[in-house]
């Protein structure tokens, strides 16, 4: 083929490379090298092509091969940069960008892309550096504008990062890819509606653009309107279903829905890329949802072995691993935890330093850590307006009006609500169970209102309208609290209750009702919220608990028919190493016992029997108590001996339990609130001598009990005598309490003073 032949079939190349006709132009290429393999452009040219196709091995190849004709040509090292970072190997780019730019200073695409791969590398700062080199030799470069806005919101910058995607925009109204980058600024910046309309504008212009109805996925989870965002990642993944953070999208807006389809949509993440940490951590939040701890603690080992420092990771995985009673490096977890927390990084769920030994200093820094992080304040709702109301409006949000610990302690409370002096409205945000609980809870207030399906900005605007005067958090720091709601300030008066056993580190949470055992006078310093005391136990209680008629056998109930019986029904994840070798001393020295415990799972139940067995006591001297039904469970208590409560975390309502279904129980005083509430309970039921200072004290008085059977029926009859007199069970005493604390609070508030801690007198509201 001669010269001027060759040319035609160059030219016939390049053409068709103009027009897009990619393979065409490939064969055409290829046809020309045939001839003259050793020309520079055709080598780049085919490089390009295949890069364009995605080949990126065959065009690092056919780039590097025109760089060895021409080794000092900026722009063909400029392409294989380009190569080199859509293949991910953004070293490699850094390097080959570097050299054309040395060899070429006006080379703005080099900059450009260098600034691509350094940002593929996380190298943001240099990134930046480079995007604004480019803009020195062409400002008016609307995708160097749009990427250096890219750059700065990763940098955390965001009202910088708008300012450049906008200039992006205003140099190409068309910008596609831009809309969609503003859209995900705003969402930082917290602007979701303005997000909205950027990925509806982007949308417009490309219907099929993939990010933009994964950002509006994003818009609209930050809105909490979940069942939009599944829908808007569902057409992300229509058009590109290998999408593997629209998969992840829609796994967290479907388990925040409450729907099990979230699992599949994980899945189908992991099965396009398994080393996504975030779909893994999610995966283990479904699973500790279904309390399938074993699989939660298995998907949260996976998360965290690819990104070690998944925020608020390990300290997730340890709520997993607690219930299954897996103690295997338990030591070591708590002290990493505890040392993020004192380092002042956000990096534990407050909950979990309940349930590890931690002061009561510790829970107030990893509350505020977490606050700040998760739920700071935002615009108040409230702003400083006086109501002026016959009655003072009570609000009460929770997640558990329903069959629920919570509802077991509260009803009668909520009945006994003097009408004439307080209006009651119950704020429910948990699931819609019809059981004889919530109709008589439903019942039991003058508003009842299901807000599972609306966002927190939507019962913060319905708390406004409805001008509670007091709004009473029943959740806390725990799983599915919305504290969201408080964050915005709704009502003048905010107060933490019962739900969460320490403070929520929230400027905007008021009070923190308590007692004088739980919070005493020195450690009031630890809690953000001002303290108020009720004068017996800051536990309500319902004196209309049923306890069933018939007590089981011992036989029905699983226990042998002769022997002392220590129970303990707490949750497995209040079991901890020290107390569980206590329980096994105990067993030991005291023939023929037992240790009576709830079977929440099957790895609990291997797991303890290991446990005892390596402690030297045979397996089978633990039973298992199946879940059954509330009343049918109090009354089987009534087969046990002594009840010995858990540290660091106390029982709770398992303790009211037991007392109310007359078993004594041992407790010992811990350092914080979770640890105190024993104590508390006790002293409420006239029987403070079974509360200990030190776990030596409270093996010594256990073996004690156990071996002197007439002090224990001693201490059995005078719970009986208390049961119906004592402080704890007197609901209507209670809440007269509870009540002059609220109008406490409400008339500090009307005077127009800050909140203060204050104590409740016996006599008040009598």
């Amino acid at each position: 083929m001669d010269h001027h032949s060759l040319n035609q079939l160059l030219g016939q190349a390049v053409a068709l490379h103009r027009q897009g006709r990619l393979a065409e132009a490939e064969a055409f290429y290829v046809r020309f090298l045939d001839r003259q393999p050793d020309h520079f452009d055709a080598l780049h040219n085919l490089g390009i092509v295949k890069a364009q196709q995605q080949k990126h091995a065959e065009a690092e190849r056919s780039i590097s091969a025109a760089l060895r004709i021409r080794p000092q040509s900026s722009e063909a090292l400029s392409s294989l940069g380009n190569v080199l970072s859509a293949a991910k190997r953004h070293e490699e780019a850094i390097a080959a960008f570097d050299r054309a730019v040395a060899l070429d200073r006006q080379n703005v695409g080099a900059w450009l892309n260098r600034g691509n791969a350094l940002s593929g590398a996380k190298r943001y700062e240099e990134a930046l550096a480079s995007y604004d080199r480019a803009l020195s030799l062409t400002p008016g470069n609307a995708a160097v504008h749009h990427n250096r806005g890219s750059i700065l919101r990763e940098l955390g910058r965001g009202e910088e990062a708008l300012e450049s995607i906008e200039q992006a925009l205003a140099l190409a109204p068309g910008y596609v890819a831009a809309y969609n980058s503003r859209g995900m600024v705003l969402i930082e910046l917290g602007r979701f509606e303005e997000a909205l309309a950027n990925c509806r504008k982007a949308i417009e212009l490309k219907p099929d653009y993939a990010d933009a109805y994964h950002t509006m996925g994003g818009a609209f989870f930050a809105l909490q309107r979940y069942g939009e965002a599944v829908r808007s990642y569902e057409k992300a993944l229509a058009v590109k279903p290998d999408f593997v953070d629209a998969w992840v999208g829609a796994g967290d807006a479907l388990h925040e829905l409450g729907r099990l389809e979230a699992v599949n949509a994980y899945e189908k993440a992991l099965a396009i890329n398994p080393e996504i940490a975030k779909a893994w951590f999610g995966l283990g939040n479904v699973f500790f949802e279904l309390r399938r701890f074993d699989d939660a603690l298995a998907a949260y080992d996976r998360a965290l072995a690819i990104g070690p420092d998944l925020k608020f990771g390990a300290s997730v995985r340890l709520l997993a691993k607690l219930p299954l009673c897996d103690w295997r490096g338990f030591d070591a977890q708590a002290r990493q935890i505890l040392s993020g927390v004192r380092s002042g990084d956000a990096v534990c769920l407050p909950f979990a330093l309940t349930i590890i030994s931690s002061t009561p200093a510790d829970q107030l820094r990893a509350a505020k850590l977490y606050i700040q992080d998760a739920c700071p304040a935002t615009k108040p709702f409230w702003r400083g307006e006086k109501y002026s109301h016959d009655r003072i409006r009570l609000a009460y949000l929770s997640a558990d009006f329903h069959s629920h610990a919570t509802a077991f302690l509260m009803a009668g409370m909520f009945e006994h609500h003097d009408r004439s002096r307080f209006e009651t409205t119950a704020l429910s945000y948990g699931p819609h169970v019809e059981s004889d609980m919530r109709r008589r809870l439903q019942g039991s207030f003058d508003r009842f209102f299901d807000v599972r399906a609306q966002a927190d900005w939507d019962v913060a605007v319905l708390i406004r309208r409805l001008e509670i005067d007091i709004a009473v958090d029943l959740k806390g720091l725990t799983g599915r609290a919305r504290t969201g709601i408080l964050a915005r300030r709704a009502a003048p008066i905010q107060v933490s209750y019962l739900g969460y056993p320490g403070t929520m580190g929230a400027d905007y949470i008021d009070y923190i009702i308590a007692d004088r055992w739980i919070i005493p006078e020195q450690d009031r310093q630890w809690y953000s919220e001002k303290v108020v005391h009720l004068p017996d136990s800051y536990q309500a209680n319902d004196s209309k608990r049923r306890i069933a008629d018939r007590t089981p056998t011992r036989v029905e109930a699983g226990l042998l028919q002769t022997g002392f019986v220590f129970c303990s029904f707490n949750a497995t994840y209040k079991i901890a190493p020290d107390i569980f070798s206590i329980w096994m001393r105990l067993l030991r020295a005291i023939d023929g016992s037992v240790l009576w415990l709830i079977e929440e799972n099957a790895a609990a139940v291997d797991n303890l029997r290991r446990e005892a067995t390596e402690a030297g006591v045979s397996a089978e001297r633990l039973i298992f108590a199946p879940k059954i039904n509330n009343d049918a469970h109090l009354a089987r208590h009534r087969l046990a001996d002594l009840f010995l409560d858990t540290l660091p975390y106390n029982a709770h309502t398992t303790a009211s339990d037991a007392l109310w279904a007359g078993v004594p129980m041992l407790t010992c005083l811990g350092p914080t609130f979770a640890g105190r509430v024993g104590a508390s309970l006790l002293h409420a039921v006239g029987l403070p001598e079974l509360v200990t200072e030190s776990l030596e004290e409270y093996e010594a008085l256990a073996l004690r009990l156990a071996q002197q059977p007439a002090l224990l029926a001693s201490l059995r009859a005078k719970l009986a005598n208390n049961r119906t007199t004592c402080a704890l069970f007197n609901t209507q005493r209670f809440t007269r309490h509870i009540e002059a604390a609220f109008t406490t609070m409400w008339e500090i508030q009307q005077c127009g003073e800050a909140p203060r801690s204050f104590a409740v007198t016996e006599d008040a509201g009598s």
